[in-house]
């Protein structure tokens, strides 16, 4: 009877995480989610309780010392004592079955919420949206052509089809052709500052430098960003470009390095 009790309560709260599953799944509400929990935890604390009260054997064993070796007959006494005690405890094998049961169900019912959390997430720390072959767009989606900036001048810029990317945000400027002969003048540094991520939006053209209006880090345009003071502890990313035979420009590949603030897989 106390067996059945127990595995009673077992089957209990199988029922009470399959309940919660399909209440998930079905897009119950919170209550019966809660209350399916509630269940099961109660269900699997009672059983737990009644194993411990009524199937564990509760006898105290003092062991003697002896002088050993033992009689032959005082050990296979010793033995039959020992086989019985654990006849005792795995006796009920149909109640393990139910509590290895139970308690998977339990653990997939703690482990569904999981999916709640959102998308897995990305590699959006160690890449952009820029790609090889990708077009430098305005913020309006128009591409940019070779003789669409005068020298001395910058402006916003994203890969074309992924405008609303921040993390993809570029400063493109023109700097006199023969500082950078391979693109007439033109270069791309990330819009975020390596310090605290704020937009590098000021061109100092005299000086050839980005400025970070936030905390004031300034980068040197024709040393690949490096930095000339303020905070920032490492140089503002480079985008490679080259000049399309259409006249637009276009992007070589993706920032050679994660772009924004230092993070902890940054060597």
């Amino acid at each position: 009877m106390k067996e059945r009790l127990v595995g009673a309560a077992l089957l209990v709260a199988t029922a009470g995480s399959a309940l919660f599953i399909a209440a998930y799944f079905t897009g119950g509400a919170r209550l019966y989610e809660g209350l399916a929990l509630a269940l099961t935890a109660a269900a699997l604390c009672a059983a737990a309780i009644g194993w411990a009260l009524w199937l564990l054997p509760h006898e105290q064993v003092a062991d003697e010392i002896v002088t050993y070796p033992s009689a032959p007959a005082q050990r296979a006494t010793q033995t039959g004592e020992v086989r019985s005690d654990v006849r005792a405890i795995a006796r009920p094998r149909a109640l393990v079955g139910l509590l290895y049961v139970a308690l998977a169900a339990f653990a997939a019912a703690l482990a569904l919420p999981i999916r709640s959390l959102g998308p897995a997430p990305r590699d959006t720390l160690f890449h952009t949206r820029w790609r090889k072959g990708a077009r430098v767009a305005r913020p309006n989606g128009n591409p940019v052509r070779v003789d669409d900036l005068e020298v001395d001048s910058a402006i916003t810029v994203f890969p074309a089809g992924a405008l609303e990317d921040s993390q993809s945000q570029a400063m493109l400027l023109r700097v006199p052709e023969e500082l950078a002969p391979s693109t007439r003048g033109y270069m791309i540094y990330s819009k975020l500052c390596t310090h605290a991520g704020c937009p590098v939006a000021l061109y100092r053209a005299a000086a050839k430098e980005l400025m970070c209006p936030c905390h004031q880090s300034v980068f040197n345009v024709l040393d690949d960003g490096a930095v000339v003071s303020g905070p920032a502890d490492h140089s503002l990313p480079r985008l490679p470009i080259e000049i399309a035979p259409d006249g637009t420009l276009v992007a070589t590949s993706d920032f050679p390095e994660p772009v924004g603030p230092s993070f902890w897989e940054r060597r």
